[in-house]
C-alpha cells in the first residue's frame, strides 16, 4: 500500500503506485484540459506531484511542451538564476564486493586495474585539482568492508580538507558511497561534508534485484532506505539519482519523484539535488545491452519535468553526457556540472596509462576545467565554485526555506561572482580571464541590493589585490 510517509521503501516506492501513475498518464496524455491544468499548478513554482509530472511526461502535444519547457528555464531562472556550479568527482578506490551488472566494478571483473589511494596520493591529487581551480569535490568509492571501511573514507576527508596549495582549497566535500548505517552517516556528518549522495539505479524492486545479483547492494530496502538513515544520522542535504537506461524511463521518473515527496513528507527537507546519468560505456560494459536507453530529446524532457517537478533541488549533469547534450539541457533547469573530470581512481596527478585503467565510466566531455569554464561565460552563465550556503551553515530545511521562497538567489549571485574572480586570478587562462571579467562586470550591475552590490565591489576589488574566501 503507497504510503508516503512510510519508513518501508516497498510503501513511499509502491510499484503498484507507479503502475496506476503510468496507466493514468497514458490515459490522459491527450487530455489537454487536465494538462492545461498541470500547467497552470507548476507555474504557481510549487512543484507537481509525480502523478501530475507524469501525465506531462507522457504527453506529446508540442505546443504544450513548448510551454513547459519554456516555464523550466524561467524557473531555473527564478531560484538559481544564470549560474553553474563546478564540481570535480575524486574516485578513492574501485574495490567492490557487489556484482552490479552495469558497473566495471563489479566484483567478477578480473582484468580491471584495482586500486586505492593512499593518503600521500590523494594529497598529490587534491592538490592538482586545486591547480585547476576546483573548490567542491565529490570523492566516491566501491563498496568493499575489507579495503574501503568507514574508517579509510574519514581519514581521506580529513586529508582532503588539510590541504591548501597556493591560493587553492577544497571547500565542500560531497559523499557518494554505498548504503552504510546510521552512525557511519553521523561520523560522516561529524566530518563536515556537504551533501550525502547515492544513486537509486532502479525503483523497480525486481529490476533492481536482477541488476545486483550479489553482495551487499542486492539488498533493495537497505539501500533504497539510505536517505532516510542519513537523515536520522544528521545529513540534511542529500542527492538522489537513477541510472537511466536500466528499466523503462517512466518508471524512474515515477520513482524518483516518490522518493523526493517521501523525504519531504517524512523529513521536510527534499533532495539537494537530483542526478540523471545515463549508462555509458565501461571497461567490460556495453550500453547497448541495456534495452531501457533513452534519447537526447527524451532525456532533454526528463531534465525540464523534474525542474518544474522539484523546482527547489538543485539537478547535476556530469561529464557522461557530451557537450553538446550539456548544451542542450543547461537551459531546462541544470544548476550543477562536473568539468575537467577522471573517472578512473586518481589520475588527476598524472595521467593513466591506458593498460592500467580503472575508470566506472568513459567521458564524454573530454575538455579541461578551463575551457567548460570559458565556454559557460560565453553561453551566458555564471561559473560558481560557491561553498557558502554550506560553510555558513545554510542546510537542509534552512537552505530550503530560502530556495522555496526564491530569496537564495540574494546570497548566490554575489557569491557566485566572487568565487569566479578568485578563479579568474588564481588558474584561468588569458582568454576566459577576459571574458570572466566582462561577466563580472556586467552581472555586478544586476545586484538589487545597493549595500550588498557595493560590499560585492569591494570584495572583488579585494579579491584582485590578493585576498581570498569572501561570502555572503
Amino acid at each position: 500500500m503507497y504510503n508516503a510517509k512510510s519508513l518501508k521503501a516497498e510503501e513511499f516506492i509502491s510499484d503498484e503506485e507507479i503502475r496506476e501513475t503510468l496507466e493514468y498518464a497514458d490515459a490522459n496524455k491527450d487530455n489537454l484540459e487536465l494538462i492545461d491544468k498541470i500547467i497552470e499548478k507548476a507555474k504557481l513554482r510549487k512543484g507537481l506531484n509525480h502523478r501530475e509530472a507524469s501525465v506531462l511526461l507522457a504527453c506529446e502535444n508540442e505546443e504544450r511542451l513548448a510551454e513547459v519547457y519554456d516555464l523550466a528555464k524561467q524557473i531555473k531562472q527564478d531560484y538559481y538564476g544564470n549560474r553553474i556550479v563546478l564540481f570535480a568527482p575524486l574516485y578513492l578506490s574501485n574495490y567492490c564486493v557487489n556484482g552490479c551488472v552495469y558497473c566495471p566494478y563489479h566484483a567478477k571483473n578480473k582484468h580491471i586495474a584495482r586500486k586505492k589511494l593512499t593518503q600521500e596520493e590523494i594529497i598529490k591529487e587534491v592538490t592538482a585539482l586545486q591547480d585547476m581551480g576546483h573548490k567542491r569535490l565529490a570523492i566516491e568509492a566501491g563498496e568493499d568492508p575489507v579495503n574501503n571501511p568507514i574508517e579509510y573514507i574519514l581519514e581521506c576527508i580529513d586529508t582532503i580538507y588539510s590541504i591548501k596549495h597556493k591560493n587553492g582549497a577544497i571547500r565542500r566535500v560531497n559523499v557518494n558511497i554505498a548504503a552504510t548505517t546510521v552512525e557511519n552517516y553521523r561520523k560522516l556528518k561529524e566530518k563536515g561534508i556537504g551533501t550525502y549522495i547515492l544513486f537509486q539505479e532502479t525503483y523497480n524492486k525486481k529490476s533492481y534485484e536482477q541488476l545486483h545479483p550479489t553482495g551487499p547492494k542486492h539488498d533493495y530496502a537497505y539501500h533504497t532506505e539510505a536517505m532516510d538513515r542519513a537523515m536520522e544520522g544528521g545529513i540534511d542535504d542529500v542527492g538522489l539519482g537513477v541510472l537511466f537506461g536500466l528499466e523503462m524511463y517512466r518508471y524512474e521518473f515515477a520513482g524518483i519523484l516518490m522518493h523526493a515527496e517521501h523525504l519531504e513528507a517524512v523529513h521536510g527537507v527534499g533532495p539537494h539535488t537530483i542526478s540523471v546519468p545515463r549508462v555509458k560505456r565501461a571497461d567490460d560494459i556495453d550500453p547497448n545491452d541495456f534495452d531501457n536507453g533513452i534519447s537526447d530529446d527524451i532525456f532533454a524532457k526528463i531534465c525540464a519535468l523534474i525542474r518544474v517537478s522539484v523546482p527547489y533541488t538543485g539537478m547535476i549533469i556530469s561529464t557522461r553526457e557530451s557537450q553538446k547534450v550539456r548544451e542542450m539541457v543547461l537551459p531546462l533547469g541544470v544548476s550543477q556540472i562536473s568539468g575537467g573530470s577522471r573517472t578512473s581512481v586518481g589520475g588527476y596527478a598524472e595521467p593513466e596509462a591506458e593498460e592500467d585503467n580503472s575508470a566506472q565510466f568513459d567521458v564524454s566531455d573530454q575538455r579541461s576545467l578551463d575551457e567548460v569554464v570559458g565556454w559557460l561565460i560565453k553561453l551566458g552563465y555564471i561559473p560558481s565554485f560557491c561553498t557558502a550556503c554550506y560553510r555558513e551553515g545554510r542546510t537542509g530545511d534552512r537552505f530550503m526555506a530560502l530556495c522555496k521562497n526564491m530569496q537564495i538567489l540574494n546570497c548566490c549571485h554575489p557569491n557566485a561572482l566572487m568565487t569566479l574572480k578568485e578563479y579568474l586570478e588564481d588558474y584561468a587562462s588569458e582568454e576566459t580571464k577576459k571574458l570572466g571579467i566582462e561577466m563580472i562586470d556586467r552581472e555586478l550591475e544586476k545586484i538589487p541590493n545597493p549595500k550588498v552590490k557595493q560590499t560585492a565591489y569591494e570584495h572583488i576589488h579585494d579579491i584582485a589585490e590578493g585576498k581570498r574566501d569572501f561570502r555572503f
